[in-house]
């Protein structure tokens, strides 16, 4: 197998499977802080012990994150050293921030929140959760700044660059005001929303269709549902136009192959559904609708949208069809995302959410396609920067770590994999374990719990 083929599959399997724990852990600050709010303002019990829960599991979530975090930042020095040393001076200040100051604020709240709370006012409790709220999506944000700026480069020394092959930053507030930043990241945040409110929806779905802890599951579907339809629209729009829109300005050639739009037209149609045919470069079995590319794109419907083929080939993502693909994987499921929270939105305003059967089970079934979709989204974002690591200015083929063989690259890609198995089945076991057991499982350190547990489900059924 060639090198860089090589380092790209391992550094792509080690990050693809660390996004799975991050996107909830940054779902879930949120909805957190919403239960915490809402047990401040009515001094419920029922809402603290819901949002305990959740930070039970986040904290797991969150451990696996660090966990599968921490190797990949090792890459960049084993896989990728030619890069790192081109590019560390700019990286590695947003990576250190995440570590240093995102981290440590996420982790030190956590443990108040989870460990403290008989030590600390409910006022104190719900600044915690804040807190772990802050640090989360401050992580969030010195991530997506780093890969923004390798998405679209700015505030860095070209002459320096030029003469020395080393990329500087000197303009640091460019860093953090990058335009690319300022869009993908509420992008990326409404995902990770999209992934929290389905999780809990869809936990929420469960107890009620087994009739476990019905109190809990009226609320963790009311809220998940709530939630999730606002996220999910919002990662439409205005998050993913917004998106879409930068893309097609700085990356014309990505967006082309992203829409599956081989040749330059006026007027140009947008496509549900086709099969890319690199032969002839064409959509195979395409359903069009006329002129709405056009209009997305430049608001005008009859503007001309260049095709992939008026593009030099070598200029080309390495992998057009999987691109394409990602991309219709993540807009589509986030149409169906929309639907669904809709229609069950709709449905709890009737107070028929908790009755419908079908709704409920689509609710619990439908928790891993977020995943799917974060995943596709991501998968959208790299592979659309090909062939360059950092766009316009250093290509993947002289960043990897040449003197590393392709043969040791896969040994290693092989013990991660044989690792994060045996990572899978353990926190797989300990989130069913806290699931079986629901939010009461600490009852019997909460003497007063069970009587107010049966108010507030008397009260929900009332109100529902």
């Amino acid at each position: 197998m060639d090198g860089e083929l090589a380092h790209r599959l391992h550094f792509a399997f080690t990050i693809v499977y660390h996004y799975l724990f991050p996107q909830l852990t940054m779902g879930l600050a949120l909805l957190i802080v919403i239960l915490k709010t809402m047990a401040l303002r009515t001094g419920d019990a029922h809402f603290n012990r819901a949002a305990r829960f959740w930070a039970r599991i986040f904290g797991v979530n969150s451990l696996m994150g660090v966990v599968t975090g921490i190797p990949m930042e090792f890459q960049f020095g084993t896989n990728w050293a030619r890069f790192s040393e081109a590019a560390g001076g700019v990286i590695g200040q947003t990576l250190a921030m995440e570590g240093m100051f995102s981290f440590f604020l996420e982790s030190s709240f956590l443990g108040l929140f989870l460990f403290a709370e008989k030590k600390l006012s409910p006022r104190a409790h719900w600044f915690a959760a804040v807190c772990v709220f802050a640090g989360s999506w401050m992580s969030g944000w010195f991530i997506v700044a780093t890969n923004a700026w390798m998405q679209h480069p700015v505030g860095y020394d070209v002459a320096h660059f030029a003469a020395t092959g080393e990329i500087v930053l000197n303009d640091y507030f460019a860093l953090f005001t990058n335009p690319w930043l300022l869009r993908q990241y509420p992008h990326t945040m409404m995902g990770a929303v999209v992934t929290g409110s389905f999780v809990m929806a869809g936990t929420g779905a469960y107890y009620l269709l087994s009739k476990k802890h019905v109190a809990y599951g009226k609320t963790f579907v009311r809220i998940g549902v709530i939630v999730g339809a606002i996220a999910s629209t919002l990662s439409a729009m205005p998050t993913g136009d917004l998106q879409a829109k930068m893309v097609s300005k700085h990356k014309p050639i990505s967006f082309a192959a992203m829409e599956g739009h081989f040749h330059t037209e006026k007027g140009a149609a947008i496509v549900l559904i086709g099969q890319p045919n690199m032969e002839t470069m064409t959509l195979d079995n395409a359903f069009h609708v006329p002129w709405v590319l056009s209009f997305i794109t430049h608001q005008r419907w009859n503007a001309e949208v260049k095709g992939l083929t008026s593009y030099p080939k070598e200029e080309w993502p390495d992998n057009v069809p999987l691109l394409y693909y990602a991309y219709h994987i993540m807009v589509g499921l986030g149409t169906i995302f929309i639907g669904i929270m809709l229609l069950a939105a709709v449905q709890l305003k009737r107070g028929k959410l908790y009755d419908s059967q079908p709704l409920l089970w689509t609710l619990m079934l439908a928790f891993p396609f977020p995943y799917i979709a974060n995943t596709a989204g991501w998968v959208t974002a790299e592979v659309g920067r090909q062939p360059w690591l950092i766009h316009g200015l250093f290509r993947t083929s002289e960043g990897y770590s040449d003197n590393v063989s392709s043969g040791n690259v896969l040994f290693s890609l092989i013990g991660f994999a044989g690792m994060y198995s045996l990572l899978s089945i353990i926190f797989l076991l300990l989130i069913v374990r806290e699931v079986r057991e629901g939010p009461d499982a600490e009852t019997a350190d909460d003497p007063g719990s069970a009587e107010e547990g049966a108010a507030t489900e008397d009260a929900e059924g009332a109100s529902a």
